[in-house]
């Protein structure tokens, strides 16, 4: 007899999600313009809702006849995600504002964009997987464009789109050659047919197209574009929730999906993990735009998060998620500090106009430089647990070539992130920031804070038992 109790439950977060961004647009429809400002609230509201729906139903179960299938990891990415999103769509309003592009259809586009999130982390079958790819990709090339009137924005838009549906096809190709050759869209029924050689082209074809959608090199091509030229708030919500997402969608799929040819794909995902911290950490280091700096070092990241997963499920899983959530919490925090950066003539991204930021704002550079030291990987702060994890997974699976990148990328890294603290710190004062809203201070302090050490002890315990461990616990063997 099936436990309709728990069917709801397991996707309670994309039923809640679904409902309110249908509610949404209608009273879009009803209201107009006049929905615009609250509209922000409802999405961040419905978010933190989802939220805590995942939290509910923790330990997961299973629904749609296997279609969706949940667990502890999947769970635990959900609940970061889903966070992450409602605050980036709390910090957003005042910009939009600003350019007088507030419109309720925004936080619509989040909402939506968060439902295809959730899919695809409940996704136990290609098809469920293929519908919520496309769901979040849909509404995030809306998103990059969002900012019509601006050359940047649409360009990204157009390149995001381009980028995207190459990725979806390439994914498509190899989800209908796996299918073709295992019989199967099931998750569980693919991993228990095997990979014979013709699926082996399937799981590559679908490992290049995931690898697009996390940005990982070489597949990265126009991200640091997109970054760019994409409303500084849409790029807060990419780096953020759906790097968080998609990582984690990645790691599920080899771990539980291809685990019998870990020998077949370990070897592809770390020659990706390889190009990810070099290309990354050295073009990072040319740049004098904050935001397209930020886009290669989230390259690199991506990088160091794929080590984790070539350690393989047994040494992996606790620190992907250990990793991903630190640098997802800390790339929210810095983009909101890229926010603040603000002054009579509008706008400003270059990291020059930093300079003195520690006389002028000294909260604020307080905050930033934290959130730096954190990405940098430097003890005692948050990313430098998620670092050590990471190398730690990559010596236990024997990775050793990998393990000596991390540290090779991450000692290039420090080149780049030194120099935004000593423009901060020892530069000559520029012309002041104007005030910035409250909820992006909050954010920019609230991530420094979570990025600090002692929060993160929790996450991680060093993999001793954290939040993170549990987690990984609940993926299937």
């Amino acid at each position: 007899m099936l436990d309709v109790t728990s069917i709801l439950m397991t996707v309670a977060p994309e039923l809640w999600l679904a409902l309110t961004g249908l509610v949404g647009v209608l009273l879009g429809a009803i209201f107009g313009d006049r929905f615009n400002s609250f509209s922000f609230k409802f999405g961040a509201l419905a978010l933190f809702g989802a939220a805590a729906l995942a939290v509910l139903h923790f330990g997961g179960g299973e629904a749609f006849g296997g279609l969706v299938r949940t667990n502890t990891f999947v769970n635990f990415a959900k609940v970061i995600t889903f966070v992450l999103a409602g605050i980036s769509l709390v910090i957003a309003e005042g910009f939009l504002k600003r350019h007088e592009t507030t419109r309720y259809e925004y936080a619509l586009l989040i909402i939506f964009a968060s439902l295809g999130m959730g899919v695809i982390l409940s996704a136990a079958d290609l098809m469920t997987l293929y519908m919520g790819i496309e769901t979040l990709s849909l509404s995030s090339y809306v998103l990059a464009a969002f900012h019509r009137d601006s050359a940047r924005s649409s360009e990204a838009g157009l390149k995001y789109f381009v980028l995207g549906a190459l990725a979806s096809g390439m994914l498509l190709y190899g989800a209908s050659l796996v299918y073709g050759f295992t019989g199967t869209t099931s998750f569980a029924g693919i991993a228990e047919a095997g990979v014979t050689t013709g699926a082996l082209f399937g799981m590559v074809l679908m490992i290049v197209g995931l690898a697009f959608k996390i940005s990982a090199a070489p597949m990265h091509v126009w991200t640091p574009d997109v970054y760019e030229g994409a409303p500084t708030p849409v790029v807060a919500f990419f780096a953020s929730a759906p790097k968080m997402a998609s990582t984690v969608v990645f790691a599920n799929i080899l771990f539980t999906v291809f685990g019998s040819a870990m020998d077949q794909w370990q070897i592809i995902i770390s020659i990706i993990a390889g190009l990810s911290m070099m290309i990354g950490s050295l073009g990072a280091l040319l740049q004098t735009n904050i935001k397209r700096l930020l886009g290669y070092s989230s390259i690199a990241n991506v990088g160091y998060a794929l080590v984790a997963v070539a350690a393989g499920q047994e040494f992996g899983a606790a620190a992907l998620l250990t990793f991903t959530t630190i640098y997802a919490v800390t790339s929210l925090g810095m983009f909101a500090a890229v926010l603040s950066m603000r002054r009579r003539g509008g706008m400003v991204e270059g990291i020059g106009e930093l300079g003195g930021l520690a006389r002028t704002k000294p909260v604020l550079a307080i905050a930033l430089s934290v959130l730096i030291f954190s990405v940098a990987g430097l003890p005692p702060f948050g990313g430098f647990f998620g670092k050590f994890e990471v190398l730690r997974a990559g010596l236990q699976a024997e990775l050793i070539p990998l393990a000596v990148l991390v540290v090779i990328s991450s000692v290039i890294s420090l080149g780049y992130y030194l120099k935004l603290i000593k423009i901060m710190w020892f530069d000559e004062p520029t012309e002041k920031f104007e005030a910035v809203d409250l909820s992006v201070m909050a954010t920019v302090v609230l991530t420094a804070v979570v990025a600090g050490i002692v929060f993160m002890v929790f996450i991680s315990e060093l993999g001793t038992g954290g939040w993170a461990t549990f987690a990984a616990a609940g993926l299937p063997r």
